[in-house]
């Protein structure tokens, strides 16, 4: 396969993957669905390989040195401002929201981190387990109101 086409593969499967997990947050009326999380998985895949494959030009003059971990860090401290966004205390109730929202576009962040840099099957395992975490916790979350509203 050409490169340029493995690496659009990359960002494309870190959309759908980061559109999956922002399918179910739409779903479940959360402030952040699935265009937050489809865009910050396009995103941050597309930072990891503009930082692995953008400067091959640089990496061949002497005396430089690269170091592509550094956009990924980078990734990670820039998606905690737009998490800390969707986290509200409404002091009011003594509760806080949005920390499963902040959260999830944490973890989506790493999932297109992950596809940048073509661990597929790192991201589609990290997929299916923050889906199958959101539907456990809401299972259960079922199940104790029941109990609670019959006691």
């Amino acid at each position: 396969m050409d490169m340029s086409w493995e690496l659009i593969l990359r960002i494309f499967v870190a959309a759908v993957l980061g559109g999956i997990i922002g399918l179910e947050r739409e779903y479940r009326a959360k402030e952040a669905g699935f265009r937050t999380h489809f865009l910050v998985a396009l995103g941050s895949a597309l930072f990891m390989v503009v930082s692995a494959y953008g400067f091959e030009d640089v990496v061949a003059m002497p005396g430089h040195r690269l170091d592509v971990s550094r956009v990924a860090a980078q990734v990670v401290s820039g998606i905690g401002f737009i998490g800390a966004g969707t986290i509200i205390f409404h002091k009011s109730e003594n509760v806080v929201r949005g920390l499963t929202t902040a959260a999830g576009v944490w973890v989506v962040a790493a999932i297109g981190l992950a596809c940048g840099g073509g661990l597929y099957k790192l991201a589609v395992a990290a997929t299916v387990l923050v889906l199958a975490g959101l539907e456990a916790f809401n299972y259960f979350l079922h199940k104790f109101d029941r109990k609670r509203k019959n006691s």
